[in-house]
């Protein structure tokens, strides 16, 4: 099968980055280039160089739903966002499948296996034709939606957890340590379901095992970060992608 050309769309340049190099690491893809912008993306899918777009949910001009009913089908669509709520509509747009922020290389690996499977099923079309919107102001979907608690679940009942209270979270194998400026619990979470539960924008991965709040970072020396009294340290393979997102802040 020819190799399937991509595009990846996202208002954040170190989402770009991420599906970049994660797209360059497979032979059965190819990146055909990457936007910012949606309307900037339907340019290029309409000359029909474009096989599969991985398309972001909350942007300018456009969000990634009014993006792929503009599409209708001409090109395969992955969702990419760090939001769950919009999953459901989501799929019955007939997206190839759904990635929540952060993605790791092993789940954007399945969505790919997803879409080469498709692929030979259904044939790639090469000259679509779409109307492209005029800009429009759109509303904030996700941010008047996003809530600034969570729920978590300890060994005998389910706490509501501000988010603002919570410093960084330790794993520690079928559980995770969440330290708070109060207190620390236990929770019977992994450290997966605490990044899907987590939003994006406030909460960054640093470690395999460890989590934290990037508001509440006191300073970053060499490979470690100051958190009131505690230290985190910055493991290797997170350690460039930490340092880029913390440069764009």
């Amino acid at each position: 099968m020819e190799k399937i050309r991509c595009l990846a769309v996202d208002d954040e340049p170190l989402a770009l980055d991420i599906l970049s190099k994660y797209i360059n690491q497979l032979s059965s893809l190819t990146l055909v280039g990457t936007c910012t912008d949606a309307l900037e993306a339907l340019s290029l899918i309409q000359q029909g160089k474009i096989d599969l777009v991985f398309v972001d949910i909350q942007m300018p001009s456009l969000t990634g739903i009014q993006f792929l009913r503009v599409v209708n089908g001409k090109c395969k669509a992955i969702l990419t966002t760090a939001y769950s709520e919009y999953a459901m509509e989501g799929y019955e747009l007939d997206v190839i499948d759904y990635l929540l922020k952060p993605i790791s290389f092993e789940r954007f690996l399945k969505a790919v296996q997803k879409a080469s499977s498709r692929f030979q099923t259904e044939p790639i079309i090469n000259n679509p034709v779409i109307e492209i919107p005029k800009p429009v102001e759109t509303k904030p979907v996700v941010a008047e939606q996003q809530l600034d608690f969570i729920f978590v679940k300890t060994e005998y009942k389910i706490i509501k957890l501000s988010l603002s209270s919570i410093l960084y979270i330790e794993g520690l194998k079928d559980y995770v340590s969440i330290y708070t400026s109060e207190e620390r619990i236990l929770s019977l979470q992994t450290m997966k379901k605490m990044e899907e539960l987590l939003p994006s924008t406030r909460f960054v991965r640093v470690h395999k095992s460890y989590i934290v709040s990037l508001d509440k970072i006191n300073s970053i020396e060499r490979q470690r970060i100051s958190i009131g009294r505690s230290t985190i340290p910055i493991g290797d393979s997170y350690y460039k992608d930490f340092i880029r997102l913390i440069g764009n802040q």
